[in-house]
């Protein structure tokens, strides 16, 4: 495991959650494998294969409200051409009223190197309650 690949991963890691908050639907696309399986609250206990269930978040849901995304201690475990990156995701915001929140979630990322390139293939989140 090179320091290297550690930090590309956790800059490309930042840049996928960059884009959710921004709803960047091309740069969501440009890292993750168009056959992306997720588990998340969202999906009430249903594994999610693919995009369109992700699309509904950038482009039917659009909102102009301040969010950021924060990683929190982070690990990255690289296995070949497979890494496995898990933080604390802490997401603020700011609502129509201009008050501001905080809410955190586990987050496992799993990237796959394609063609030279890191992937994102497939990510659990879990709400901290």
């Amino acid at each position: 495991m090179s320091d290297n690949d550690v930090q590309q991963l956790l800059i490309l890691s930042k840049q996928l959650l960059d884009a959710v908050d921004h709803k960047d639907w091309n740069t969501y696309t440009d890292l993750c494998d168009e056959e992306l399986t997720a588990f998340e609250p969202e999906a009430r206990g249903h594994l999610i294969t693919g995009m369109d269930f992700h699309r509904f978040y950038f482009e039917m849901n659009p909102t102009g409200r301040p969010r950021q995304s924060t990683i929190s201690s982070p690990m990255v475990s690289i296995m070949g051409d497979v890494a496995l990156v898990t933080y604390v995701r802490i997401v603020q915001a700011i609502d129509d009223h201009g008050h501001d929140s905080s809410a955190a979630a586990e987050e496992t990322r799993i990237w796959q190197k394609q063609d030279g390139d890191w992937q994102h293939v497939h990510f659990h989140r879990s709400i901290i309650s």
